[in-house]
């Protein structure tokens, strides 16, 4: 007997998850919902539409109190921690709580073209002696890799990304842009308007990062008003068209309600990975290519030769 052909495994693999108890989920590069079975959409209220990404059917969800439970008071603090580590790695695989009191086991495959399956495990009836243990351990292995401010990356985990896109690359794999990224005149914040302020700013500019950039990539506080981008499969303009859009939302962003006519600017020095180079290498011609942009006049980009 001939195998079936791949048209027709894949058609009895759609109607078998769009029949399945358990939830499954298909989401493209850019995080868009492009397939939910009934089991998904009922547990995470929300149908392929086209256009509504992860982070809007959290965020959907934590507004009407739905899905995840979530027990920080900073929703967005958490969602920019949960998207930080979003597709970052072949697969991974944690527990969570839902709101309807059910404990799901969620895991996320995600292939090299971005692309990404969600599959959830009602683990429900199963033994919890140790639950609290192990919770209290996933938080502390996320609070390691988490900017406590900003809720982004940080250093640690940002390294981590660069050094294994880095060697990645070195191995035939995809290109590797990093982009470091400095508040300017910061220190004019804090001391004019105070500590409070300056947080303020660079929550906002996480916030807004983040926004930017797209899910594969790594962004992250690396310290003080620092920050990294790091891009996988971008040539020159395609990192810029990516700091472009940053640009574009932090020009308009008033962080402070109670000075609303001040704004900020940042700088950027970008660098793209060479064959035989290091990760160190690459982030020592990335700072290089900064402190051009600072002595340019800052508010702008400086590309590494």
């Amino acid at each position: 007997m001939a195998l079936p052909t791949p048209e027709a495994l894949a058609l009895q693999l759609m109607a078998l998850h769009a029949d399945s108890p358990q939830p499954v989920a298909l989401f493209d590069p850019n995080d868009v919902l492009c397939f939910a079975n009934e089991a998904f959409c009922q547990t995470f209220h929300t149908r392929p539409d086209g256009h509504t990404r992860w982070i809007d059917m959290m965020r959907a969800n934590l507004a009407q109190q739905r899905g995840n439970v979530v027990s920080s008071s900073d929703q967005e603090a958490w969602l920019a921690s949960a998207a930080s580590r979003r597709g970052k790695q072949p697969f991974r695989a944690f527990e969570a709580d839902l709101q309807d009191g059910r404990w799901i086991w969620m895991s996320e495959t995600t292939h090299a073209n971005g692309w990404m399956l969600c599959c959830a495990n009602d683990i429900t009836s199963l033994k919890t002696d140790d639950r609290a243990l192990r919770q209290e351990r996933d938080k502390a292995l996320r609070a390691a890799l988490t900017d406590p401010l900003t809720g982004i990356s940080n250093r640690r985990h940002l390294l981590q990304q660069l050094d294994q896109q880095v060697a990645s690359f070195q191995q035939n794999g995809p290109s590797v842009a990093l982009a470091v990224l400095d508040l300017d005149h910061f220190k004019c914040i804090n001391d004019s308007l105070g500590h409070d302020a300056g947080d303020a700013v660079i929550r906002d500019f996480a916030l807004k990062l983040q926004q930017s950039s797209r899910r594969g990539d790594g962004c992250g506080r690396v310290g003080g008003e620092e920050f990294m981008l790091v891009m996988q499969e971008v040539d020159t303009p395609q990192a810029l068209a990516i700091l472009n859009r940053l640009k574009d939302l932090v020009a308009v962003s008033r962080p402070l309600p109670e000075h609303a006519e001040r704004g900020y600017t940042f700088s950027v020095g970008l660098a793209l990975a060479r064959q035989g180079e290091s990760a160190e290498q690459l982030c020592k011609r990335a700072d290089q290519a900064l402190y051009q942009a600072k002595a340019q006049g800052r508010n702008r980009c400086c590309v590494s030769p």
